[in-house]
């Protein structure tokens, strides 16, 4: 069981818990998760972490836990684009005058720090780079694939216009066709009654003409 210490917080538990409860939020943890880390680190309840972020160590650290809410952010937008970042990004904070919390720049880091943070950054750029290489490849493809998709219909919609315009062209034909046979059939239908209606004669032996009924 986790012994409950009585005795007043020290500088170094408010890092230690201001260190854990930015990291948790940067990477889309619960406080309860943090407070729970650093009670086991520096031996105190859950709850006496919860209390004395809130009442005291949180209003210190303004800034940056916006600045880890921002880095959470980019990590669930990467994470929806499909880029995976590999490593993790550490927010290094120290308390400054007045108790304002400040990002401690590289000048300030000893050598250590400043090597195992290059050294994620620098498997954070691999990464990126190797999924921005791999996302320029697909598009190189779908790019290419797109202007095969697009000739394939030009040259179908070619070949349609032609069709319309060999059907409308025998259409026109048919038409035409269709009258002149019309007009034709009216004319051999005239012709019959015309020479229905003409009068026939015959000679007969006296050399007279009779007509004929």
């Amino acid at each position: 069981m986790t012994a409950v210490r009585q005795d007043a917080w020290s500088p170094d538990d408010d890092l230690i818990l201001a260190e854990v409860t930015l990291r948790h939020i940067r990477d889309g943890s619960t406080q309860l998760s943090a407070f729970e880390e650093v009670g086991q680190r520096i031996a105190r309840t859950s709850a006496a972490c919860g209390f004395r972020w809130n009442s005291c160590v949180r209003k210190r650290y303004n800034e940056a836990i916006g600045i880890a809410k921002q880095q959470r952010q980019k990590r669930n937008y990467l994470k929806k684009q499909g880029i995976t970042i590999s490593g993790t990004e550490n927010l290094i904070v120290e308390e400054g005058e007045g108790g304002k919390a400040e990002l401690l720049s590289p000048e300030s880091m000893s050598l250590e720090s400043i090597i195992r943070y290059l050294r994620q950054w620098k498997n954070t750029v691999q990464e990126m780079s190797r999924q921005i290489r791999q996302l320029e490849k697909e598009l190189k493809e779908k790019d290419e694939r797109l202007h095969e998709l697009t000739e394939t219909n030009d040259r179908l919609s070619k070949e349609v216009n032609e069709v319309q315009t060999d059907y409308q062209v025998v259409n026109d034909d048919y038409k035409a066709l269709i009258r002149i046979m019309d007009r034709a059939r009216r004319l051999a239908f005239l012709s019959e009654e015309a020479d229905e209606d003409r009068a026939r004669f015959k000679m007969d032996a006296n050399g007279n003409l009779e007509r004929i009924e």
